[in-house]
Order: C-alpha cells, then structure tokens, then sequence
C-alpha cells in the first residue's frame, strides 16, 4: 500500500505528466501530489500547435489540458516556470532552479523532447524558428499571417510531420513554402518510398515545392534578418522565414546527470525503463517522449513522439508508481491533418521490418487503407480518409496472424472478419 503521507513529484508539465498527476488522484493517492513545469504556462497538449491553433481555427485556451483551477482542486501542487537542475536519486531529492530542494518518494520523469537544432551558419537570424512550445506556435501563427499577406517565403528543412503540417497551415495563409529535405520522399523513415510519394502530390497540388536530395548549409542574411537559403548541391532559394523541422531530442540530461541508464541516440535515444516504465532506479519512472520503454507486444526497445503515446503513457507510469502490476503494450498511434487529408498510424514498421505493402480502397482519391506486412503479419497500418477502423487495425496488429492479402486488400471483406 501506499502511504498517504507519501510525496510523488513529476517532471515535466506536458500531457504525459499532467495526466499522471489526474490519474494519481483518480486511482485515490492521497498523498503530496507534485507537478515542476518549466513553461510558465499551465500543461497543454501540443498536436494543436501544428494544427488547429496553427491554422487559426482554435483559440490558445484550447490547447490547456485542464482548466486552472483543476490543480487547486485535484490538490495537485504546481511549480510553473521552474525547472529542474538537479536530481540525487540516493537522496531521493530534486533541486529547482530557484534552489527549492523537493523530496520524493515516487519520482516521474515526464521531461519531453527539444527540437533538434541547425548546425548551420545563420540560426542566429531574425526569422528563424522551431516548432514545440506555445510561445513558438503564437510566434509562428503570427509569421504566417504575415507571409500571407505580403507574399512571403518560407523554407522548410525537413518533411516529416510538424514540417509537412505547417506547409499546410502556411499555404492556407497564402505564404509561398519551399521544404528541403534530404531524401527522396516526405516521411521516408516512417511510409517508406511507397506512401511518401502521396505527400509529395499532396502538397505540390496546393502550392507547395519540394528540393529533395539537399540539406540546408547556410541561412544568408542582411541587416540581421534572413533573406535565402543555401543547399548543398549549391543552390539558393529566397526566404523570409526558415523553420527547422529536423526531428526531435529526448530531454535525458536530469536522468543521465542522476545516473540513470539512458539509450545511444543512435538507437533513438531516451530514458531506459522496462515495461512498467520504471528506471533503473526503482523509485523513478519515465513515460511520454523522454522514454524509450521495453515494448511487450512489439519485443523491442522504443521511444515514441506521439499524443497517444503521452496520453497512456503517463497514466501507466502513475499506477505504476502505486504500485499496480503495469505492462504498458499500448500499439503506437499518431494522426495528422492535412488540407483535406486526414490520416492516422498504428502500429512500427520501420525500414527493411516489411516485405509488403498492401493498400484497399481508392489510393488515387485520397481514402484508404495501408498495411505494411511481414510474412503475411500486420505491422502497421494506416488510414487515409478512412474513419473508425483504428481499432480493427491494431486488432490485426495485436493478433500476429498471417492473413491473405488479396483478403485484406479486398474493401468488401470487413476487416474484422480477418481476426482469428
């Protein structure tokens, strides 16, 4: 049992780490309920920032995960723009920046991820951005409107996600938008050469242009302000804005500082914890970005960027920390809007794990349905324009059954039918 007169603290005030506080109270802790945030904005979810907020169809109040006054009520103590320096796991102490000392009993690290940084002559320029807090996405909205309204260019490194949403949300602005990007297709790593392509035609229709196979080498500026980029096969391209939408960094300096086993980046990095999200501290556990957990179901290490995968995540690691039986096997699952396309992911399928891709439904019009195989076995599957079918296809995930793939690319055979 746990003692009420415990104290839990929580590192991290993004939605992995707010839902954890929710579900400490929910599941009945009564206990001291600690939550360090180093935004002085309370905790809010970040698909909007790239999406609804971005475009300007949803107001900033909507992104907060819970209203203010929820944390006074939850008793849930809350530690704005303070952030964590220090943590001494045989202690079991943690040091704000303002030299505040916290003690624990239960510490959970929620710490997210930092946008990966140009190593470039020019970041240093007005009109240089990245893409992860609401103060950047306010910034952002603002660029947009702006280039909109004057014509102006922004280029893009890199086409994964929160590069390709914020092509959509600028050319709904008006702005001209270039994206380099060092492979032959957006979202190479994750679709692979045969569903990124359907980006490329997607974003090309609305305005958008591709420099494929390049890297940015220099931001070129005049009077301190950005005026053109430079590639490395030498070409130029004019701008007035550049966002660096070159991937995400686990924030592990707090664990690695503390001791804790942490993953090579070079396997994607983050805070090892196994399948009930717990360190190799027993008393400190990890979920949301920052974590790189032992999946039970896929039988691997992995680390995933996603909502979903904060909105379980941190719910998991708090009935962890109660002490409940955890095994966090949740199927990965991540969405995005584009223009008219919408389109959601379950499952990992990483380059040379398939053998197959298998598609039902209209490719051409933009609304089916995509299975990566292997040996016959669903590993992923995504619908595009395709809705209420996410469960079925993590049900096929979940099953490992070889099924026929003529079946499974047939629209009248249902997909729950394919389920042993």
């Amino acid at each position: 049992m746990v003692d009420t007169h415990q104290t839990f603290v929580i590192v991290g005030g993004g939605l992995a780490g707010a839902k954890a506080a929710e579900t400490l109270r929910a599941e009945g802790f009564t206990g001291r309920v600690i939550l360090i945030c180093d935004e002085r904005d309370h905790p809010y979810e970040r698909p909007p920032l790239s999406k609804g907020y971005l475009l300007g169809k949803e107001e900033r109040d909507s992104v907060f995960i819970h209203e203010p006054a929820f944390y006074a009520q939850a008793r849930i103590e809350l530690h704005l723009g303070q952030p964590a320096v220090h943590l001494d796991p045989a202690a079991r102490t943690v040091r704000l920046g303002d030299g505040t000392l916290i003690a624990y009993d239960r510490l959970l690290l929620a710490t997210g991820a930092e946008p990966r940084r140009l190593n470039i002559p020019g970041t240093g320029l007005a009109g240089v951005h990245h893409l992860r807090r609401l103060a950047h996405a306010e910034r952002l909205r603002g660029v947009l409107a702006s280039l909109g309204r004057e014509n102006g260019h922004l280029v893009i490194a890199g086409a994964g996600w929160i590069g390709l949403e914020v092509a959509a949300a600028a050319r709904s602005y008006g702005a001209e938008v270039t994206i380099v990007e060092p492979e032959p297709t957006p979202l190479h790593g994750i679709l692979g050469p045969e569903l990124g392509a359907l980006f490329t035609d997607l974003h090309r229709e609305r305005g958008v242009r591709f420099h494929f196979g390049a890297r940015l080498t220099e931001i070129v500026g005049q009077d301190g302000v950005v005026v053109s980029v430079r590639t490395d096969d030498g070409e130029d391209h004019p701008a007035h804005d550049v966002l660096a939408a070159i991937g995400a960094a686990p924030r592990t300096a707090l664990a690695e500082q503390a001791g804790l086993d942490v993953v090579d980046r070079a396997d994607g990095g983050g805070i090892a914890v196994d399948a009930a999200l717990r360190t190799s501290d027993p008393y400190i556990y990890a979920a949301g970005d920052a974590a790189a957990a032992d999946h039970p179901l896929l039988d691997t290490r992995l680390r995933v960027e996603h909502w979903a995968n904060a909105l379980n995540g941190g719910p998991a690691a708090a009935r962890a920390m109660l002490g409940q039986d955890i095994s966090y096997d949740r199927v990965p699952y991540f969405f995005s809007d584009q223009y008219d396309l919408g389109m959601e992911y379950s499952g990992y399928a990483p380059p040379g794990s398939y053998d197959q891709v298998v598609c039902r439904g209209d490719v051409g019009k933009r609304e089916f349905i995509a299975f990566w195989l292997s040996e016959g076995r669903v590993l992923a599957g995504m619908n595009v324009n395709v809705w209420d079918v996410a469960e079925h296809v993590q049900q096929l995930i979940r099953s490992a059954a070889p099924l026929d793939p003529e079946r499974l690319a047939d629209p009248t055979v249902p997909l729950t039918s394919l389920l042993p």
